[in-house]
């Protein structure tokens, strides 16, 4: 058995001689304790030097990677016929036995015989001691760290800031050069800007046709629609525009070709942008779009800085102005920022905006650290968070609707209304009998009391209404039949006539109580 050792210096490859101690993991590294005992484990077979630092380097970057180098292939190629190899990394051993044919092997004997070779590595090797060892350990160490964090063409997120800084200042320019070409070919064929109100099919119809009086020679079906085409044509025909000449048409033309080559640059740098970011912050990107995730990476500074911040500062990021405001003010804070034009937030309702901004903020709080942070390369964990904002969408949208008709789960459930059935407590079961109330036939002169009684009523429930209705009903019906079966009816007249040769105030008090009565009919029954 060989075993693969990769030094500052260069790789070393060390014969196992007696493999029936690796079986004894616990007392292998006994065996090292002592120059002379290592000797009698493993020997050196050979060894591969790197030229400079920048084989190094890359060989480095590779092992990193789990990917064995040129150099290393051609060593092992040499040294390794027909041999096992012992390797520090199950992916790079995997990688060896792919490519070479090599067969090899990494468990916790390999761990520890790995451990006992570098605690004696300058006794093993001749030639290379520990004054020579350690700065190229360091020299390599600081040469690796700057490449990874400076040089690493997968992580530079500076490109995404220059980009999305231009993507926008090209769509500020494309839209005055747009607007220029609409308000200088107006004073010719004003009415072309109402039939085509795209702005680059209009900057592509004004260099086709050039004079109006070309629109009916020129076939414009690979640019307009045929019912657009039609409508031009009539509308050429009875133009109020007036004449220019050909000079102004060429620099007209001229503008239009600037506004065509910025339109196709720009959908060029949206590509370029969109595989950055797919490439560097998959998971952002797979959360709230292309061109969210690289407003936030460029406000945020980087990817690591957007990493640090919670993800309620994630939520309100672009909306700093509003922020101080209202805390000056003590208004309520903004709820979102530049989170707000993410799609997820543009598909809630108005009122459940806020909710998914929060939500949203939190999962791509994670989905950055993931990014940045993390090793591997795909937007699963985007993804498996974007199912759950949507999940969490319908539920809010389901619940509002279940509460509008009446049910919890979002269907409307129809019932039939029975009032003879009796159902949980405070229904009534006897049916309602419609009768003159009492008060009508012995009062004319009512209008306060039906005032108060019908703003009462308003006050009420559609469900608390029906209910005291009946009540009243069935209460008026029980005294009006009690009335005509004692025969107390002329009674009650002769006590009205004395009672209406009173005073003023003795009236007035006299319906304020008949009032209370009613009102409070269902504390007589």
């Amino acid at each position: 058995m060989l075993v693969l050792f990769e030094t500052p210096a260069g790789f070393a490859l060390f014969k196992v001689l007696d493999e029936g101690k690796l079986s004894k993991v616990e007392d292998l590294w006994k065996e090292f304790s002592t120059a002379e005992t290592a000797r009698q484990v493993v020997t050196l077979k050979a060894f591969s030097k790197f030229e400079n630092t920048s084989e190094a380097l890359s060989a480095a970057t590779l092992l990193i990677d789990s990917k064995p180098s040129k150099g290393l292939r051609k060593f092992l190629r040499v040294h390794c016929d027909g041999e096992t190899l012992a390797v520090a990394d199950s992916k790079l051993g995997n990688a060896i036995k792919e490519k070479l044919q090599i067969e090899c092997v990494h468990n916790n004997a390999v761990m520890e015989l790995m451990r006992g070779v570098r605690s004696q590595l300058t006794e093993l090797i001749s030639g290379l001691g520990a004054q020579d060892l350690a700065p190229m350990s360091l020299g390599l160490s600081h040469s690796l760290s700057r490449y990874k964090l400076k040089f690493s063409p997968d992580k530079v997120d500076t490109m995404i800031i220059q980009a999305i800084g231009l993507l926008d200042d090209l769509d500020k320019e494309l839209n005055t050069y747009a607007m220029r070409v609409r308000e200088w070919y107006g004073w010719h064929f004003p009415e072309l800007a109402k039939i085509v109100q795209d702005n680059i099919l209009y900057a592509k119809t004004v260099k086709l046709m050039g004079d109006r009086t070309n629109a009916a020679k020129l076939d414009l079906s690979e640019i307009l629609s045929e019912e657009v085409e039609i409508e031009l044509n009539e509308a050429a025909m009875i133009s109020m525009g007036t004449e220019v000449s050909d000079i102004d048409l060429i620099n007209i033309k001229d503008l239009c070709d600037q506004v065509l080559s910025l339109a196709e640059y720009r959908a060029q740098l949206y590509d370029y942008l969109k595989s950055r970011m797919n490439t560097i912050a998959p998971n952002l990107t797979a959360l709230v779009g292309e061109l969210v995730g690289a407003r936030l990476i460029a406000h945020g500074g980087s990817l690591l800085n957007l990493a640090k911040q919670p993800g309620s500062t994630v939520q309100i990021l672009g909306a700093e102005k509003a922020l101080f405001r209202a805390l000056k003010t003590k208004h309520p804070t903004p709820k979102y920022g530049l989170i707000y034009h993410a799609s997820l937030v543009g598909q809630a309702a108005p009122k459940h905006k806020g909710k998914i901004a929060r939500s949203l903020a939190a999962k791509s709080a994670l989905a950055i650290r993931y990014d940045a942070l993390g090793d591997s390369q795909d937007n699963t964990v985007g993804l498996e968070n974007r199912a759950k904002l949507e999940a969490r969408l319908r539920n809010l949208e389901g619940r509002e609707l279940g509460r509008s008709a009446g049910s919890a789960k979002g269907k409307p459930k129809i019932e039939f209304y029975d009032k003879d059935r009796k159902k949980g407590a405070g229904a009534f079961i006897t049916p309602a009998k419609v009768c003159m109330p009492v008060y009508l036939v012995f009062y004319s002169d009512l209008s306060f009391v039906t005032c108060i009684f019908c703003y009462c009523l308003c006050r009420l429930t559609i469900l608390q209404r029906i209910l005291f209705l009946d009540g009243l009903n069935h209460w008026l019906t029980k005294r009006k039949n009690w009335s005509q079966n004692h025969l107390k009816l002329k009674n009650q007249e002769w006590r009205l006539l004395l009672w209406m040769k009173r005073g003023k105030k003795r009236r007035k008090r006299r319906k304020r109580r008949l009032m209370l009565r009613t009102l409070a009919c269902q504390k007589w029954l």
